[in-house]
Protein backbone atom coordinates (compact mmCIF):
# COMPACT_ATOMS: atom_id res chain seq x y z
CA UNK A 1 0.00 0.00 0.00
CA UNK A 2 2.74 2.23 1.22
CA UNK A 3 4.97 2.02 -1.91
CA UNK A 4 2.22 2.87 -4.12
CA UNK A 5 1.98 6.19 -2.92
CA UNK A 6 3.97 9.27 -4.78
CA UNK A 7 5.36 11.68 -2.50
CA UNK A 8 5.42 15.34 -4.14
CA UNK A 9 8.20 17.44 -2.79
CA UNK A 10 8.67 21.20 -3.49
CA UNK A 11 12.20 22.59 -3.72
CA UNK A 12 12.52 26.42 -3.57
CA UNK A 13 15.02 28.62 -4.58
CA UNK A 14 16.01 31.27 -7.19
CA UNK A 15 19.12 29.68 -8.29
CA UNK A 16 18.21 27.49 -11.36
CA UNK A 17 22.06 25.15 -10.64
CA UNK A 18 20.56 25.15 -6.94
CA UNK A 19 17.38 23.46 -8.29
CA UNK A 20 19.08 21.10 -10.38
CA UNK A 21 21.67 19.80 -7.85
CA UNK A 22 18.85 19.49 -5.08
CA UNK A 23 16.49 17.40 -7.16
CA UNK A 24 19.14 15.37 -8.63
CA UNK A 25 20.10 14.74 -4.98
CA UNK A 26 15.99 13.81 -3.18
CA UNK A 27 14.69 12.55 -6.90
CA UNK A 28 13.11 8.80 -6.49
CA UNK A 29 10.88 6.21 -8.01
CA UNK A 30 8.27 6.88 -5.76
CA UNK A 31 8.75 11.06 -5.46
CA UNK A 32 7.34 13.69 -7.41
CA UNK A 33 9.68 16.68 -7.12
CA UNK A 34 8.07 20.36 -8.46
CA UNK A 35 10.61 23.51 -8.76
CA UNK A 36 10.27 27.25 -7.81
CA UNK A 37 12.48 29.93 -8.59
CA UNK A 38 10.43 32.21 -6.41
CA UNK A 39 8.49 32.14 -3.52
CA UNK A 40 5.49 33.47 -5.70
CA UNK A 41 5.77 30.58 -8.04
CA UNK A 42 6.16 28.27 -5.14
CA UNK A 43 2.72 29.35 -3.71
CA UNK A 44 0.65 28.97 -7.17
CA UNK A 45 2.31 25.12 -6.65
CA UNK A 46 1.22 24.61 -3.29
CA UNK A 47 -2.26 25.74 -4.02
CA UNK A 48 -2.15 23.07 -6.82
CA UNK A 49 -0.37 20.04 -5.56
CA UNK A 50 -0.82 18.19 -1.88
CA UNK A 51 3.17 18.42 -0.94
CA UNK A 52 5.09 15.70 1.18
CA UNK A 53 7.78 18.30 1.94
CA UNK A 54 8.89 21.53 1.07
CA UNK A 55 12.38 23.00 1.00
CA UNK A 56 12.90 26.30 1.07
CA UNK A 57 16.02 28.55 0.45
CA UNK A 58 16.34 31.73 2.77
CA UNK A 59 17.89 33.84 1.01
CA UNK A 60 15.48 35.05 -2.16
CA UNK A 61 14.92 38.46 -3.44
CA UNK A 62 11.49 39.53 -2.95
CA UNK A 63 9.67 37.42 -0.58
CA UNK A 64 12.30 35.27 1.35
CA UNK A 65 12.38 32.15 2.70
CA UNK A 66 10.94 32.85 5.85
CA UNK A 67 8.12 34.70 4.70
CA UNK A 68 6.88 32.19 2.46
CA UNK A 69 6.83 29.90 5.58
CA UNK A 70 4.44 32.28 7.42
CA UNK A 71 2.13 32.48 4.98
CA UNK A 72 1.74 28.40 4.43
CA UNK A 73 1.21 28.53 8.03
CA UNK A 74 -1.40 31.03 7.78
CA UNK A 75 -2.97 28.95 4.79
CA UNK A 76 -5.51 26.18 5.59
CA UNK A 77 -4.38 24.14 2.62
CA UNK A 78 -0.45 24.05 3.34
CA UNK A 79 -0.72 24.42 7.47
CA UNK A 80 0.36 21.13 7.79
CA UNK A 81 3.77 20.52 5.54
CA UNK A 82 6.72 20.25 6.90
CA UNK A 83 9.52 22.91 6.01
CA UNK A 84 13.00 22.19 6.00
CA UNK A 85 14.93 25.18 5.25
CA UNK A 86 18.53 25.71 3.49
CA UNK A 87 20.42 28.74 4.11
CA UNK A 88 24.38 29.15 3.06
CA UNK A 89 24.29 31.76 5.90
CA UNK A 90 26.40 30.75 9.24
CA UNK A 91 25.03 28.59 11.75
CA UNK A 92 24.02 31.52 14.54
CA UNK A 93 21.84 29.98 16.39
CA UNK A 94 19.28 33.49 16.04
CA UNK A 95 18.93 32.49 12.58
CA UNK A 96 18.10 29.05 12.79
CA UNK A 97 15.68 29.70 15.66
CA UNK A 98 13.84 32.87 13.06
CA UNK A 99 13.72 29.56 11.00
CA UNK A 100 12.24 27.35 13.74
CA UNK A 101 9.27 30.16 14.69
CA UNK A 102 8.61 30.66 11.09
CA UNK A 103 7.60 26.86 11.50
CA UNK A 104 10.43 25.09 10.30
CA UNK A 105 11.22 21.49 11.01
CA UNK A 106 14.84 21.27 10.43
CA UNK A 107 17.69 23.48 9.33
CA UNK A 108 20.17 22.38 6.48
CA UNK A 109 23.23 24.48 5.94
CA UNK A 110 25.52 24.96 2.72
CA UNK A 111 27.12 23.00 1.35
CA UNK A 112 24.80 20.65 1.88
CA UNK A 113 25.54 17.26 3.79
CA UNK A 114 24.31 14.19 0.93
CA UNK A 115 23.60 11.86 2.78
CA UNK A 116 21.89 13.64 5.36
CA UNK A 117 19.76 15.42 2.96
CA UNK A 118 18.77 11.98 1.30
CA UNK A 119 18.47 10.32 4.99
CA UNK A 120 15.97 13.31 6.20
CA UNK A 121 13.93 13.49 3.01
CA UNK A 122 13.42 9.77 3.00
CA UNK A 123 12.12 9.78 6.96
CA UNK A 124 9.42 12.68 5.56
CA UNK A 125 8.24 11.16 2.66
CA UNK A 126 7.72 8.12 4.67
CA UNK A 127 6.22 10.11 7.31
CA UNK A 128 3.99 11.37 4.76
CA UNK A 129 3.26 7.86 3.14
CA UNK A 130 2.63 6.56 6.83
CA UNK A 131 -0.21 9.36 6.76
CA UNK A 132 -1.94 9.16 3.97
CA UNK A 133 -2.05 5.25 4.99
CA UNK A 134 -3.40 6.14 8.13
CA UNK A 135 -6.25 8.78 6.13
CA UNK A 136 -7.19 5.97 4.00
CA UNK A 137 -7.60 3.63 6.78
CA UNK A 138 -9.68 5.95 8.67
CA UNK A 139 -11.55 6.88 5.67
CA UNK A 140 -12.26 3.15 5.10
CA UNK A 141 -13.52 2.88 9.25
CA UNK A 142 -15.66 5.68 8.43
CA UNK A 143 -17.59 4.11 5.96
CA UNK A 144 -17.74 0.83 7.63
CA UNK A 145 -19.17 2.22 10.68
CA UNK A 146 -21.28 4.81 8.55
CA UNK A 147 -22.25 0.76 7.05
CA UNK A 148 -22.96 -0.40 10.24
CA UNK A 149 -25.04 2.17 10.86
CA UNK A 150 -27.28 1.75 8.04
CA UNK A 151 -27.49 -1.87 8.92
CA UNK A 152 -28.00 -1.74 12.09
CA UNK A 153 -31.10 0.48 11.07
CA UNK A 154 -32.23 -1.27 8.51
CA UNK A 155 -32.16 -4.40 10.89
CA UNK A 156 -34.62 -2.22 13.45
CA UNK A 157 -36.52 -1.38 10.93
CA UNK A 158 -36.70 -5.20 10.19
CA UNK A 159 -37.25 -5.99 13.41
CA UNK A 160 -39.76 -3.18 13.62
CA UNK A 161 -41.72 -5.05 10.74
CA UNK A 162 -41.07 -8.69 12.04
CA UNK A 163 -42.83 -7.48 15.51
CA UNK A 164 -45.69 -5.67 13.61
CA UNK A 165 -46.11 -8.83 11.82
CA UNK A 166 -46.25 -11.21 14.80
CA UNK A 167 -49.03 -8.75 16.27
CA UNK A 168 -50.58 -8.70 13.07
CA UNK A 169 -50.86 -12.51 12.84
CA UNK A 170 -51.66 -12.77 16.92
CA UNK A 171 -54.60 -10.34 16.07
CA UNK A 172 -55.53 -11.99 12.86
CA UNK A 173 -55.74 -15.62 14.58
CA UNK A 174 -57.86 -14.20 17.45
CA UNK A 175 -59.79 -12.10 15.33
CA UNK A 176 -60.55 -15.74 13.10
CA UNK A 177 -60.91 -17.57 16.27
CA UNK A 178 -63.83 -15.16 17.29
CA UNK A 179 -65.34 -14.91 14.02
CA UNK A 180 -65.69 -18.89 13.29
CA UNK A 181 -66.32 -19.64 16.40
CA UNK A 182 -69.49 -17.43 16.00
CA UNK A 183 -71.34 -19.22 13.43
CA UNK A 184 -69.99 -22.52 14.50
CA UNK A 185 -72.06 -21.71 17.68
CA UNK A 186 -74.65 -21.13 16.40
CA UNK A 187 -75.04 -24.44 14.49
CA UNK A 188 -74.22 -26.46 17.49
CA UNK A 189 -76.74 -25.02 19.22
CA UNK A 190 -79.16 -25.80 16.62
CA UNK A 191 -77.80 -29.07 16.41
CA UNK A 192 -77.95 -29.96 19.71
CA UNK A 193 -81.78 -28.28 20.22
CA UNK A 194 -82.62 -30.79 17.07
CA UNK A 195 -81.16 -33.50 18.91
CA UNK A 196 -82.74 -32.90 22.26
CA UNK A 197 -86.40 -32.42 20.36
CA UNK A 198 -85.70 -36.06 18.29
CA UNK A 199 -84.90 -37.82 21.47
CA UNK A 200 -87.82 -36.44 23.52
CA UNK A 201 -90.48 -37.28 20.50
CA UNK A 202 -90.99 -33.86 19.72
CA UNK A 203 -91.86 -34.03 16.16
CA UNK A 204 -93.54 -30.62 16.50
CA UNK A 205 -90.64 -28.70 16.47
CA UNK A 206 -90.32 -29.91 12.85
CA UNK A 207 -93.18 -28.02 11.22
CA UNK A 208 -93.03 -26.71 7.77
CA UNK A 209 -92.62 -23.31 9.19
CA UNK A 210 -90.27 -24.00 11.88
CA UNK A 211 -87.93 -26.09 9.64
CA UNK A 212 -87.57 -22.81 6.84
CA UNK A 213 -86.23 -20.80 9.65
CA UNK A 214 -84.12 -23.99 11.19
CA UNK A 215 -82.86 -24.09 7.15
CA UNK A 216 -82.39 -20.17 6.75
CA UNK A 217 -80.45 -20.31 10.61
CA UNK A 218 -78.34 -22.48 9.40
CA UNK A 219 -77.71 -21.00 5.71
CA UNK A 220 -76.62 -17.78 7.18
CA UNK A 221 -74.62 -19.46 9.44
CA UNK A 222 -72.64 -21.42 6.35
CA UNK A 223 -72.55 -18.06 4.51
CA UNK A 224 -70.38 -16.40 7.11
CA UNK A 225 -68.12 -19.20 6.97
CA UNK A 226 -67.72 -19.41 3.32
CA UNK A 227 -67.42 -15.48 3.40
CA UNK A 228 -64.65 -15.86 6.30
CA UNK A 229 -62.59 -18.68 4.55
CA UNK A 230 -63.00 -16.97 1.07
CA UNK A 231 -61.74 -13.52 2.78
CA UNK A 232 -58.65 -15.14 3.63
CA UNK A 233 -57.86 -17.22 0.17
CA UNK A 234 -58.64 -13.82 -1.64
CA UNK A 235 -55.72 -12.64 1.35
CA UNK A 236 -53.53 -15.32 0.11
CA UNK A 237 -54.00 -14.67 -4.05
CA UNK A 238 -53.17 -11.22 -3.27
CA UNK A 239 -49.97 -11.86 -1.36
CA UNK A 240 -48.98 -14.14 -3.94
CA UNK A 241 -50.06 -12.20 -6.98
CA UNK A 242 -52.66 -15.01 -8.35
CA UNK A 243 -55.58 -13.09 -7.85
CA UNK A 244 -57.21 -13.66 -11.27
CA UNK A 245 -59.25 -10.68 -12.96
CA UNK A 246 -61.35 -12.57 -15.78
CA UNK A 247 -63.38 -9.70 -17.97
CA UNK A 248 -66.05 -10.13 -19.96
CA UNK A 249 -68.80 -7.57 -21.29
CA UNK A 250 -71.90 -6.39 -19.12
CA UNK A 251 -74.02 -3.83 -17.45
CA UNK A 252 -72.72 -2.36 -14.47
CA UNK A 253 -76.18 -0.58 -13.90
CA UNK A 254 -77.97 -4.08 -14.21
CA UNK A 255 -75.32 -5.43 -11.76
CA UNK A 256 -76.09 -2.32 -9.34
CA UNK A 257 -79.64 -2.70 -9.63
CA UNK A 258 -79.65 -5.98 -8.46
CA UNK A 259 -77.61 -6.15 -5.61
CA UNK A 260 -80.00 -3.22 -4.42
CA UNK A 261 -82.59 -5.54 -4.75
CA UNK A 262 -80.94 -8.67 -3.05
CA UNK A 263 -79.58 -5.84 -0.17
CA UNK A 264 -83.20 -4.35 0.33
CA UNK A 265 -84.06 -7.44 2.95
CA UNK A 266 -81.13 -6.66 4.85
CA UNK A 267 -81.63 -2.85 4.94
CA UNK A 268 -85.68 -3.61 5.90
CA UNK A 269 -84.10 -5.19 8.64
CA UNK A 270 -82.19 -2.27 10.43
CA UNK A 271 -85.79 -0.25 9.51
CA UNK A 272 -83.94 1.87 6.46
CA UNK A 273 -83.49 1.28 2.86
CA UNK A 274 -81.27 1.69 -0.49
CA UNK A 275 -82.23 4.27 -2.35
CA UNK A 276 -80.55 3.96 -6.35
CA UNK A 277 -80.87 7.98 -6.89
CA UNK A 278 -78.79 7.73 -10.63
CA UNK A 279 -78.66 4.84 -12.53
CA UNK A 280 -76.95 5.08 -16.04
CA UNK A 281 -75.96 2.04 -18.53
CA UNK A 282 -72.64 1.66 -18.56
CA UNK A 283 -71.06 -1.02 -20.51
CA UNK A 284 -67.82 -2.12 -20.09
CA UNK A 285 -65.34 -5.27 -20.16
CA UNK A 286 -64.72 -6.07 -16.12
CA UNK A 287 -64.86 -9.16 -13.69
CA UNK A 288 -68.87 -9.25 -12.99
CA UNK A 289 -67.83 -12.05 -9.61
CA UNK A 290 -64.74 -9.06 -8.50
CA UNK A 291 -66.88 -5.79 -9.08
CA UNK A 292 -69.97 -7.46 -7.41
CA UNK A 293 -68.03 -8.84 -4.45
CA UNK A 294 -66.76 -5.28 -3.98
CA UNK A 295 -69.82 -3.01 -4.25
CA UNK A 296 -71.53 -6.27 -2.24
CA UNK A 297 -68.83 -4.94 0.53
CA UNK A 298 -69.41 -1.23 0.32
CA UNK A 299 -73.20 -1.87 0.51
CA UNK A 300 -72.63 -4.12 3.62
CA UNK A 301 -70.48 -1.51 5.11
CA UNK A 302 -73.08 1.01 4.58
CA UNK A 303 -75.98 -0.45 6.44
CA UNK A 304 -73.26 -1.85 9.41
CA UNK A 305 -72.35 1.63 9.71
CA UNK A 306 -75.03 4.13 8.21
CA UNK A 307 -76.53 4.86 11.77
CA UNK A 308 -79.76 3.15 10.26
CA UNK A 309 -79.95 5.89 8.02
CA UNK A 310 -81.15 5.93 4.46
CA UNK A 311 -77.97 4.28 1.56
CA UNK A 312 -77.88 6.54 -1.36
CA UNK A 313 -76.28 5.01 -4.71
CA UNK A 314 -75.15 6.28 -8.00
CA UNK A 315 -73.63 4.45 -11.05
CA UNK A 316 -72.47 7.26 -13.76
CA UNK A 317 -69.69 7.92 -15.95
CA UNK A 318 -66.78 10.76 -15.18
CA UNK A 319 -63.85 11.51 -17.16
CA UNK A 320 -63.75 8.78 -19.61
CA UNK A 321 -64.33 6.03 -16.40
CA UNK A 322 -67.52 4.24 -14.61
CA UNK A 323 -68.29 5.62 -11.24
CA UNK A 324 -70.23 3.53 -8.56
CA UNK A 325 -70.33 6.11 -5.18
CA UNK A 326 -72.28 4.34 -2.16
CA UNK A 327 -73.04 7.27 0.20
CA UNK A 328 -74.03 6.49 3.96
CA UNK A 329 -75.09 9.20 6.38
CA UNK A 330 -73.82 7.51 9.79
CA UNK A 331 -70.71 7.58 11.83
CA UNK A 332 -68.68 8.44 9.34
CA UNK A 333 -64.29 7.93 9.62
CA UNK A 334 -61.83 10.19 10.91
CA UNK A 335 -59.04 11.60 8.50
CA UNK A 336 -56.33 9.45 10.43
CA UNK A 337 -58.81 6.26 10.23
CA UNK A 338 -59.21 6.53 6.67
CA UNK A 339 -55.51 5.59 5.95
CA UNK A 340 -56.10 2.98 7.77
CA UNK A 341 -58.87 1.23 6.53
CA UNK A 342 -57.51 -0.31 3.50
CA UNK A 343 -54.81 -1.97 5.23
CA UNK A 344 -55.24 -5.41 5.92
CA UNK A 345 -57.18 -6.54 9.31
CA UNK A 346 -57.38 -2.75 10.20
CA UNK A 347 -61.01 -2.39 11.76
CA UNK A 348 -61.89 1.41 13.27
CA UNK A 349 -61.53 1.26 17.24
CA UNK A 350 -65.08 2.59 16.66
CA UNK A 351 -66.25 -0.51 14.77
CA UNK A 352 -64.34 -3.27 16.65
CA UNK A 353 -67.79 -4.36 17.66
CA UNK A 354 -68.71 -4.77 14.22
CA UNK A 355 -67.37 -8.35 13.66
CA UNK A 356 -64.99 -9.34 10.08
CA UNK A 357 -61.62 -9.85 9.68
CA UNK A 358 -60.57 -6.65 8.60
CA UNK A 359 -60.13 -7.52 5.31
CA UNK A 360 -63.27 -6.39 3.27
CA UNK A 361 -61.71 -3.22 2.14
CA UNK A 362 -58.26 -4.18 1.33
CA UNK A 363 -59.43 -6.96 -0.90
CA UNK A 364 -61.76 -4.61 -2.48
CA UNK A 365 -59.09 -2.08 -3.51
CA UNK A 366 -57.12 -4.71 -4.93
CA UNK A 367 -59.96 -5.74 -6.59
CA UNK A 368 -60.22 -2.33 -8.08
CA UNK A 369 -56.52 -2.00 -8.80
CA UNK A 370 -56.21 -5.25 -10.47
CA UNK A 371 -59.05 -4.02 -12.98
CA UNK A 372 -56.73 -0.70 -13.26
CA UNK A 373 -59.17 1.87 -11.64
CA UNK A 374 -59.49 3.44 -8.01
CA UNK A 375 -61.44 3.35 -4.92
CA UNK A 376 -61.38 6.18 -2.77
CA UNK A 377 -63.46 7.34 0.40
CA UNK A 378 -64.57 11.25 1.01
CA UNK A 379 -65.55 10.82 5.16
CA UNK A 380 -65.55 12.92 8.11
CA UNK A 381 -66.44 11.63 11.96
CA UNK A 382 -70.47 11.97 12.39
CA UNK A 383 -70.84 13.25 8.77
CA UNK A 384 -71.22 9.69 7.10
CA UNK A 385 -69.25 8.44 4.50
CA UNK A 386 -68.70 7.98 0.66
CA UNK A 387 -67.09 5.30 -1.33
CA UNK A 388 -66.35 5.82 -4.89
CA UNK A 389 -65.38 2.78 -7.17
CA UNK A 390 -63.86 4.17 -10.55
CA UNK A 391 -63.14 1.69 -13.11
CA UNK A 392 -61.65 2.30 -16.48
CA UNK A 393 -63.98 1.92 -20.25
CA UNK A 394 -62.37 0.99 -23.37
CA UNK A 395 -63.05 4.36 -25.88
CA UNK A 396 -64.68 2.19 -27.95
CA UNK A 397 -67.45 1.82 -25.24
CA UNK A 398 -67.78 5.01 -24.82
CA UNK A 399 -68.04 6.12 -28.08
CA UNK A 400 -70.65 3.40 -28.92
CA UNK A 401 -72.62 4.94 -26.27
CA UNK A 402 -72.77 8.26 -27.29
CA UNK A 403 -73.75 7.41 -30.58
CA UNK A 404 -76.82 5.54 -29.00
CA UNK A 405 -77.39 8.64 -27.19
CA UNK A 406 -77.48 10.58 -30.27
CA UNK A 407 -79.44 8.10 -32.15
CA UNK A 408 -82.07 8.46 -29.37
Amino acid sequence: MLSHTIAKLLIVDDLPENLLALDALIQGPDREVHQALSAEQALSLLLEHEFALAILDVQMPGMNGFELAELMRGTEKTRNIPIVFVSAAGREMNYAFKGYESGAVDFLHKPLDTLAVKSKVSVFVDLFRQRKALDRQLQDLERSRAEQEKLLAQLQTARGELEHAVRMRDDFMSIVSHEVRTPLNGLILEAQLRRMHLSRGNLAAFSEDKLRAMVERDERQINSLIRLVEDMLDVSRIRTGKLSIRPKAFDLAQLVKGLVANFAAQAGALDTYIELTQCEALQGEWDEFRIEQVLANLLSNALRYGDRKPVQVRVFEEGGMACVQVKDSGIGISAHNQQRIFQQFERVAAHQASGGLGLGLYISEQIVLAHGGRIQVDSAEGQGSTFSVYLPRPVLLQQSDQAQATSV
